[in-house]
């Protein structure tokens, strides 16, 4: 495909969303309620920068935790809805005011409550967070935290579709076990690699504290794999210190592919366990410093698998122990926005420099297989080119260094643009480029419709290289059916390729592949599994022989 013809292609896209300005206004913007009559007769409070500037404490903390419903609201006093709301456990108020960075006596921070709001919003078992103030009287502020519950039980009955494979899965997941905040699930699921059942248990503070305690078991069709965890994490940016243990085992078939086809496996045993611990000076002049060490060990073992086709090579096993330490430098810098990765809902942007330096080494002295230097190192920082418009850069490269000479070396680069074009549309364009240096045989990068081509089957291309880059017309409605579900739609075009390595030197080298396509985005708003649904259709532009003209995908993702 050539530059010209993908540049028609985006072109063409970007068109799309130009088109929405002729809409009418009605569909582009919801209009305000009118405040009732006790609204107005009430006398207006200072604002949040206002309180912050006289120097104001906070009095009485209240949380008032409401259910998944307002029955109050003529729109939400529905039998359907009050019969959820008898059934659901509310999150309990000390599950909230745990969260919260401040109490009684301190001194307003604006910061605090907007970071407040934020770690709120990431619990997927709130739908609504309000901080508002209630009083203000002899420099004392009263605040009220006002929270709304989601439905949190997810029947775990699914379908997915996605490089012309199926998945599926079924089983039951409670994301607020009796309103604690605590997550837990049993179910089943099926996917062109395996089939198997877990059981998982998330606790994001167990026992009233700051702690976090993880325990999963997954019993698969290939093997077995459990993880376990207990951190005390870098919870908030003023967070002075975090300590923690965790561990993973797991076996199973790996499987190498070519053009969508499976040519190959062998058995993959690993085992990893990490023991760390940090401290910082907390926030100071807009940044966060971190300093963390810990002692770190990985354990990989490879194997052919009576049975199976066999790779023409294998990886050797290796067994890496040793300390490392790590630096992180945050900036405080976050943008509130929203319909940019959801419908309808406020979204949080990270556009600080956040920057991370890994280094470890691996002894033999302590058991090691040989000694070695590991890093891995990332960054990232936001831009706001022009009023409105958003663009995200972020770099990441891993690796290590043994004997001499450069080791499984990972180099990784995106770029992402957001540009609004209305309250209702935009524009979203990406890009990212992955090397693979000195890789391990059967190591590759792939591409294919499970990550990103969507027009192709799944793992259609692989290599040491790969690049993709995408663009998008997202449009987002104002549509809320029966006071559940968010609706959105994309047109896109995406342009991929993954070369390079043993694989492509026996095959013709690989082409650019391109498709375009549209489809339905869909957001179960009022759920705690209230990711984005994708129901796309897309056309591959470079076929080949038996290649199916059109990809239908169905597959939950975080984001649109």
């Amino acid at each position: 495909m050539t530059a010209r013809a993908v540049a028609r292609l985006v072109a063409l896209v970007v068109a799309l969303g130009t088109a929405s300005m002729a809409l009418p206004a009605r569909l582009l913007a919801a209009e305000p309620a009118a405040p009732t009559a006790a609204q107005s007769a009430r006398p207006a409070l200072p604002s949040w920068t206002e309180l912050q500037s006289a120097g104001a404490r906070v009095g009485r903390v209240t949380v008032v935790a409401q259910d998944v419903f307002d029955t109050s609201d003529p729109e939400e006093d529905r039998w359907l809805f009050r019969w959820a709301n008898r059934l659901h456990l509310q999150t309990r108020p000390e599950v909230i005011e745990r969260a919260l960075l401040f109490k009684t006596g301190d001194v307003l921070s604006l910061r605090l409550l907007e970071e407040t709001e934020r770690l709120l919003r990431s619990n997927r078992y709130l739908y609504d967070v309000r901080i508002v103030p209630v009083a203000w009287r002899d420099g004392v502020v009263d605040i009220e935290v006002r929270t709304q519950d989601t439905w949190s039980l997810e029947p775990g009955l699914g379908v997915a579709r996605s490089g012309g494979t199926n998945s599926s899965s079924f089983g039951l997941r409670e994301h607020n076990l009796l309103g604690t905040g605590m997550s837990a699930s049993l179910g089943f699921s099926k996917n062109v690699d395996r089939s198997g059942t877990e059981f998982s248990l998330f606790n994001e503070r167990a026992f009233g504290s700051a702690a976090t305690i993880g325990f999963s078991y997954a019993h698969n069709s290939d093997g077995r794999r459990s993880t376990v965890s207990v951190q005390k994490p870098f919870m908030a940016l003023d967070t002075r210190w975090a300590a923690g243990v965790s561990a993973l085992q797991d076996d199973r078939i790996e499987g190498v592919y070519e053009r969508g086809e499976l040519v190959s496996e062998y058995r993959h045993r690993q085992q990893w366990a990490e023991l760390q611990g940090g401290w910082s000076r907390g926030l100071q002049d807009g940044w966060v410093q971190r300093t963390t060490v810990g002692l770190a060990l990985r354990d990989d073992e490879y194997g052919l698998q009576p049975g199976r086709p066999a790779p023409p090579q294998l990886a050797a096993d290796r067994r890496q122990l040793g300390p490392f330490v790590r630096q992180d430098w945050i900036e405080d810098r976050v943008l509130r926005e929203v319909n940019r990765n959801l419908v309808g809902k406020p979204e949080f942007f990270a556009l600080g420099m956040a920057a991370s330096v890994r280094l470890g080494w691996a002894a033999q002295s302590l058991g090691s297989s040989r000694d070695a230097l590991t890093f891995d190192a990332s960054i990232s920082r936001g831009f706001e080119p022009s009023s409105g418009d958003m663009l995200v850069a972020a770099a990441r490269v891993s690796g290590q260094r043994a004997e001499g000479a450069p080791v499984q070396q990972r180099w990784h680069a995106q770029l992402q643009y957001y540009r609004p074009q209305g309250p209702r549309w935009l524009f979203y364009g990406a890009a990212s480029v992955d090397l693979l240096a000195h890789p391990d045989p059967n190591e590759t990068l792939q591409l294919g419709g499970d990550n990103g081509l969507r027009g192709y089957p799944l793992r259609y291309q692989s290599g040491q290289r790969r690049a993709l880059f995408t663009a998008e017309e997202r449009f987002y409605t104002d549509l809320f059916p029966w006071r559940l579900f968010r609706l959105g739609g994309a047109a896109f075009v995406d342009v991929g390729r993954a070369w390079g390595g043993v694989q492509a030197t026996a095959a013709a080298p690989a082409p650019w592949l391109s498709n375009a396509g549209a489809g339905l985005r869909i957001v179960s708003a009022r759920a705690a599994f209230s990711n984005v649904v994708h129901v796309d259709l897309a056309v591959p532009l470079n076929t080949s022989a038996g290649m199916k003209k059109v990809q239908i995908l169905v597959k939950t993702k975080a984001s649109f």
